[in-house]
């Protein structure tokens, strides 16, 4: 994306867009500029169905007036237009109800931002030709072919370059440039009945060096979707629960998400009053890092400018810091962290999942959510789930249509063992989980 709507004419256009706002009377501002740029294409059944690109651009502006705060967005940076929106925004701003919280961020939160190379860039997708991009697509096509009671079938290729520019009144400037390559398939089979089990794979990264070969892909997608034909409910238990990589993100999202700065102060958080007490097990170690190369959610700042460092948030079975925005910081009378998440790294154990089933002499393995809620107030919990089940350390059959129920404090205080196989598609690297004492609703 390297053009005359680049990185510089970003810049142009945050600087303008912040001197208009002083200009118009604001006390501070704060200006991001973004430019974003999709590649989509679609095959089914060796057909190509879609192809999509797209390219849209913004401006968002953050404006402190008299004591008050604003937040506004445009998607038209043309000069003249830019500065009747900025002085709206202002205008706007100022009619707001005060509120002393809202400051600019300290400047001394811009210091230390780490020169690590996050390689989070790699030009190698914007020069993808079409036909590679097809090539892949046919590839999984064909590695699906054939595939006993297949109904349907769907191939995606997807990427996505991006830059941003972000200045301020205060001093912040800081700019970036990312990029993301995606393959994926996902089939509809025919069970018995009107049964049509689907599963499918993605897999990509920041880098087109990160892809597996698209027939890997397809490969994968096939045997997840074939492992749900006549799976059936198991029996009801209380007993061991394995979660494999790609569904224990889902676990360990709802213990974190509730860790926001905003989420404690206004009573929506079942780590409210729980900072710093050990109330889940010691083996779940958990780090927010912003500066994992090529990592899908690492960053040099976050969105306030604060410098990107890793920050400590599980160990010894507590929750050690929170998501601080500079706003809840200082409603919470606490020092800012970060108001949002970027790459969080669990602790590795020393066995993978093969290893933690062959140990496991009953129980069940999740491979996948079925719907289902948790609330973030005190942690209570209800998700279907689809998996196998598990008789002396193997696979012994495929189950669906149950559910599991709790509160994620109280499962975590009985999590037994971390895995050595942490998932490499997500910001949320979960590897398999073991838990012990779990309420799994069947029959029987």
């Amino acid at each position: 994306m390297h053009d005359k709507e680049g990185a510089a004419w970003l810049n142009d256009r945050a600087q303008q867009a912040l001197q208009f706002a002083l200009n118009a009377g604001a006390a501070d501002v704060w200006v991001s500029a973004t430019r974003q740029r999709e590649v989509d294409l679609e095959m089914r059944e060796g057909t190509l169905e879609k192809v999509q690109e797209a390219t849209s651009r913004g401006l968002s502006l953050r404006v402190w007036v008299g004591g008050r705060y604003g937040a506004h967005n445009t998607t038209d940076l043309r000069a003249d237009r830019l500065e009747s929106f900025v002085r709206s925004a202002v205008e706007l701003t100022g009619a707001l109800e005060p509120d002393p919280d809202r400051q600019i961020p300290d400047p001394s939160l811009f210091e230390g931002r780490s020169d690590v190379d996050l390689e989070l860039l790699d030009p190698r997708v914007s020069e993808l030709t079409p036909e590679q991009r097809v090539a892949w697509l046919r590839a999984m096509q064909e590695e699906v072919q054939g595939t006993p009671k297949l109904i349907s079938a769907n191939s995606s290729v997807s990427s996505g370059q991006g830059m941003s520019v972000a200045v301020s009144s205060n001093g912040f400037s800081g700019s970036t440039e990312s990029s993301s390559i995606w393959l994926s398939t996902s089939l509809t089979l025919q069970d018995e009945g009107d049964k049509r089990p689907e599963g499918g794979f993605w897999a990509g990264g920041r880098h087109v060096s990160d892809l597996p070969e698209a027939a890997a892909v397809a490969k994968q997608a096939v045997q997840w979707a074939s492992e749900r034909v006549g799976s059936g409910k198991g029996k009801t238990a209380n007993t061991t629960m394995i979660v494999h990589p790609r569904a224990g993100g889902r676990l360990v999202r709802g213990l974190l998400r509730p860790a926001q700065g905003g989420s404690v102060h206004q009573g929506r958080s079942m780590w409210r009053d729980r900072l710093g007490k050990a109330v889940i097990s010691p083996r779940l170690e958990v780090i927010d890092d912003p500066l994992v190369v090529r990592g899908l959610s690492s960053r040099p700042y976050d969105n306030e400018g604060i410098a990107a460092k890793p920050l400590p948030l599980l160990r010894d079975g507590a929750l050690h810091n929170l998501y601080l925005s500079t706003t809840y910081a200082k409603k919470l009378s606490m020092t800012p962290t970060t108001g949002s998440p970027s790459n969080q790294v669990i602790t590795p154990g020393k066995r993978d999942l093969e290893a933690l089933i062959g140990a496991t002499s009953r129980g069940y393995l999740v491979t996948g959510w079925l719907g289902g809620n948790m609330d973030p107030t005190t942690g209570d919990f209800s998700y279907g789930v689809r998996g196998f089940a598990i008789e002396n350390g193997r696979r012994a059959g495929s189950v669906g249509e149950m559910n599991i129920t709790g509160n994620l404090l109280s499962i975590f205080e009985r999590l037994a063992e971390v895995g050595s196989d942490p998932w490499p598609y997500g910001s949320l690297r979960s590897p398999s989980l073991v838990f012990e004492n779990v309420q799994f609703s069947g029959v029987g």
